[in-house]
């Protein structure tokens, strides 16, 4: 149990989560390799979060990692390692273009069209 409130204490958005989706009165709930942790936010931390680079909007209440995507395919976006993927998440295809833009940002290449 100390090791589960260790990563609660210690959980940073930005660096461990993969996918977070936004719940009511500032529920914040994020999703990581083997686990899914939900966290009260002031209005400012979750605006702070949601205007982040590292995170794509792909519908209403839920935000990518584009450093943590593995794999991407025509309707998904997966995440983890190995051949095994951990996670993987529904994404439209008209989405898919804001995806490839964040990771060419992040890698600092040219957006191909």
């Amino acid at each position: 149990m100390d090791a589960a409130m260790n990563l609660y204490e210690q959980f940073e958005p930005r660096n461990d989560c993969y996918f977070f989706r936004i719940g009511a009165q500032g529920q914040i709930c994020c999703h990581g390799r083997n686990y899914t942790i939900k966290k009260r936010m002031t209005a400012e931390q979750a605006e702070a979060l949601t205007r982040d680079a590292l995170f794509v909007r792909i519908s209403s209440d839920c935000y990518v990692n584009v450093a943590k995507i593995t794999y991407l395919t025509d309707n998904a976006v997966y995440f983890g390692d190995g051949p095994a993927l951990n996670h993987m998440l529904p994404v439209p295809k008209r989405k898919q273009h804001l995806i490839r833009q964040g990771i060419s940002q992040l890698q600092g290449l040219p957006i191909s069209v």
